[in-house]
């Protein structure tokens, strides 16, 4: 427990940290590499170059300062982050290593400001911060390996084939390569795939979703080329251009907060360009066990061309009772490009379409979710009934 001095001087640098979090996050970073290379291997290169993961790791300290004494206000956010640590490959022998560097950057960046009754409250707070997750993470470990064709860490998996679903989006279907059946997973959840690129020092990891329902004896995550985000296209290009049916990848065992709960409350699955992978698991589970469950499925594309999963959501809606299907291109290059609405999802559009009592489920580019969800919450849809999954850190976005 902490003393109640150390939560009265850790709260007092909430503020400070609110302004100079990302400076303290950014040199955390810079120099836990410089000492720790091997931890590259781990971490996203692309969320580090774009500064996302500074700016996800200034707003988990700023909310630890904030919330010291109220831990169980930031426990969602603990879990969420969690997962994906599990899937990472996180373990306690981390924690202390990171604590260090933290508390460096601290001392570095807020100069004399970081007095050391700061840095002693920071260093008894991060401990049992720290524990708080080695103490989640530990139990998502057991129930990952404890699973039927479970696991705990990362294993080889075969692609057993490709299939391009548009443009831009190509489906990897993996088995394990030791024979064993692929454990069950939530409809929404992800996993990681680790791979090595001939020519980089490092191992890239990437969390994809999956993107069929669970039941299929496989995995099958679906891919978006990201060649024109260097250097988030580097594994995703990858994938794309040299990863063929027979080839190896390693992959952990499926994770994540965001997934399709079982209920009767009618559902709306909505959806922008890739953001339709974890939308088709569910979609596939809700055909599969609760075809009598009100759904609306719909989703957003630049055009025809980039649309992926067109046929299979539509043949999956038809097996629902009471299903409905909408899709919105941004632009249409022909009349014979057929869709529902030109241009942009209105408020009006999903007060049209969408039952008031609907679970909603939003996946997307941020600047799609945000209109999403503000148009939701402004139609009245309680924060309960608005579940999104932003595909990268954890960061505020709305």
């Amino acid at each position: 427990m902490l003393s109640q001095k150390t939560i009265d001087i850790v709260k007092s640098t909430a503020p400070i940290l609110e302004t100079n979090g990302k400076d303290i996050t950014t040199y955390f970073y810079k120099t836990l590499f410089e000492a720790h290379p091997e931890l590259l291997h781990i971490f996203n290169h692309a969320n580090q170059s774009q500064g996302r993961q500074q700016t996800a790791l200034a707003n988990a300290v700023y909310a630890a300062a904030k919330y010291i004494d109220q831990l169980e206000v930031i426990l969602p956010a603990v879990k969420q982050i969690s997962h994906k640590h599990r899937s990472l490959a996180i373990k306690a022998e981390h924690y202390p290593i990171v604590g260090e560097y933290l508390l460096k950057a601290i001392k570095e960046v807020l100069g004399d400001a970081a007095t050391e009754d700061i840095i002693h409250a920071w260093g008894e707070a991060y401990g049992v911060i720290a524990q708080v997750f080695i103490d989640v993470e530990k139990e998502m470990y057991k129930e990952a390996a404890e699973k039927k064709g479970g696991w705990e860490d990362f294993k080889e998996f075969i692609i057993e084939k490709k299939v391009v679903e548009s443009s831009l989006i190509t489906s990897f279907y993996l088995k394990a390569a030791d024979g064993m059946p692929v454990p069950d997973y939530l409809p929404g959840q992800y996993i990681t795939v680790r791979v090595s690129i001939p020519g980089e020092e490092y191992l890239f990891n990437r969390q994809y979703s999956l993107s069929q329902a669970p039941g299929s004896g496989y995995f099958r995550i679906s891919v978006k080329r990201e060649a024109d985000h260097v250097p988030n296209g580097k594994v995703s290009t990858f994938f794309h251009d040299h990863l063929n049916a027979g080839d190896m990848i390693e992959v952990s065992a499926p994770a994540g907060e965001f997934f399709l709960e079982k209920g009767s409350q009618p559902v709306a699955l909505i959806s922008g360009g890739v953001g339709i992978t974890p939308m088709m698991a569910m979609l596939g589970s809700i055909a599969k066990n609760e075809p009598n469950r009100k759904t609306v499925f719909i989703h957003a594309a630049r055009n025809k061309a980039v649309h992926a999963f067109r046929e299979e959501s539509s043949s999956l809606v038809e097996k629902l009772q009471d299903g409905r299907i909408y899709i919105a291109y941004e632009e249409k290059k022909d009349e014979s490009e057929v869709c529902d609405i030109t241009g942009y999802i209105s408020k009006e559009f999903l007060q049209e379409v969408v039952d008031k009592g609907s679970v909603c489920y939003v996946c997307g580019p941020v600047p799609f979710m945000r209109a999403i969800v503000s148009h939701l919450t402004t139609l009245g849809f309680s924060e309960n009934n608005i579940k999104y999954k932003f595909f990268g850190p954890a960061m505020a976005f709305l």
